[in-house]
């Protein structure tokens, strides 16, 4: 079990409590193609945007290598944490448009795989915080001056292609694939070259995670959800996925909040499989 005190999750009405706190850094991992607009146009008072694309991935010309959202380098990811004015003292809310399924999640995992103690996700995102009251802005933001961020490695456990080959299919291991169920059996493919799923792996939705509100179930539900699909697994033999190693980590931000210890993730996920002739499992 998680042994954190701190819920990696934080309510729109904790957040405002928290408004005019001086180690208190905001987040904006909103993702889409008009972001920068809609960025300027309104975010939360003091919100600092980051980009999936161009500052969480080291996305490569093949997907083939890494999938289509690989990590950045360690030292990348403290240099942008650096340049948003993220210390070790830094207590970091990182917010999206609802759902947290997309950069949120992952600037979560990234800042609590390179050691950060004080980062939680704003359950319902921004609509909520502006539903209670939170102030907001609108331009650009000014981060604050910090020393260089101190960190040396991703600590959380991450796989390989060639991991997950070897153990996939073990069967005192459980393979998760967040994405959603038409594309796990292999029905429709929207983003990538091939449908299907990697042979062992268990679908379980990210949807599944969240109520029809948009927010994170409680940790009692999700433990009894994820209790019956890991069965007597172990917890160091889970591995999580989806299609580019983004949404997976809604679902490993769930099992946290749910009081697991946080899972494996395999960021490659089935962009990088599909893409380097592996055995490919379809339930038409």
């Amino acid at each position: 079990m998680n042994n954190a005190t701190q819920s990696p999750l934080i309510s729109a009405t904790e957040l405002l409590r928290l408004k005019n706190d001086e180690n208190l850094v905001l987040i904006d991992a909103r993702f889409s193609k008009t972001i920068q607009e809609e960025y300027k146009k309104e975010h939360l008072k003091g919100a600092l945007h980051v980009d999936l694309n161009v500052q969480l991935s080291d996305i490569k010309e093949d997907a083939a290598e890494g999938g289509r959202h690989p990590l950045p380098s360690i030292s990348q990811f403290a240099e942008l944490l650096t340049h948003l004015g993220i210390s070790k003292l830094s207590h970091v809310v990182v917010y999206d448009a609802s759902t947290s399924s997309m950069a949120a999640a992952r600037f979560w995992w990234m800042l609590k795989s390179a050691g950060h103690k004080q980062v939680q996700v704003l359950n319902g995102g921004l609509k909520e915080a502006i539903k209670v009251g939170y102030p907001t802005s609108s331009g650009e933001e000014t981060p604050k001056m910090v020393e260089s961020y101190p960190v040396t490695d991703w600590q959380l456990p991450l796989k390989t292609i060639a991991d997950v080959e070897k153990t996939a299919q073990l069967e005192n291991h459980v393979l998760i694939d967040v994405r959603a169920a038409e594309r796990y059996r292999g029905e429709t493919e929207p983003i990538d070259l091939i449908a299907g799923h990697i042979p062992g792996a268990i679908n379980v939705p990210l949807t599944r995670n969240i109520d029809e509100d948009g927010f994170f179930l409680s940790p009692e539900v999700l433990k009894t959800k994820y209790e019956a699909v890991l069965a007597d697994t172990p917890i160091s033999n889970v591995t999580v996925h989806c299609g580019s190693g983004v949404t997976a980590c809604h679902t490993l931000l769930a099992m946290t909040h749910a009081g697991f210890e946080t899972p494996t993730l395999y960021v490659g996920s089935w962009s990088e499989w599909s893409r380097n002739d592996k055995p490919i499992a379809t339930h038409l």
